[in-house]
């Protein structure tokens, strides 16, 4: 698979998601192709977003912020499984800056780790699947 969508904003995105009550991402990450992206990098089907989101709203959105923080430990694995170096995504940055960064600026802040860690997993697969060709 190649990956066309290398240069996502994360901080731009979590400022829309945050102030959209987590429902931006319920969209962008069906229409996007993000899903089926995480589900191929990962090696396996990820949960659909918009189930997490369902089963977060009786638990004040707890389960999607630990489900987003497992997908985060996992793509930061599979970056040092690629040899990237840099500050990487984890479960820890992720839920940190949601539950202990400032209101609005914590989740862009985890979200902008987030997707720089992903775009660059995605360039690097992009590069060794380039150079298999």
């Amino acid at each position: 698979m190649r990956f066309e969508h290398t240069n996502r904003k994360g901080f731009w995105l979590g400022f829309v998601d945050f102030f959209t009550a987590g429902l931006f991402f319920v969209v962008y990450m069906r229409t996007s192709g993000l899903q089926d992206e995480l589900d191929e990098i990962l090696g396996r089907r990820t949960q659909r977003y918009w189930v997490v989101y369902l089963l977060g709203i009786p638990d004040l959105f707890i389960y999607p912020l630990v489900w987003m923080g497992r997908i985060a430990d996992e793509l930061r694995a599979k970056a040092i499984e690629l040899g990237l170096e840099g500050p990487c995504t984890s479960f820890w940055h992720m839920f940190g800056w949601n539950t202990l960064g400032l209101p609005a600026f914590g989740p862009m802040v985890a979200t902008q780790r987030f997707f720089d860690t992903l775009n660059r997993v995605e360039i690097e697969l992009n590069r060794r699947t380039d150079n298999r060709s």
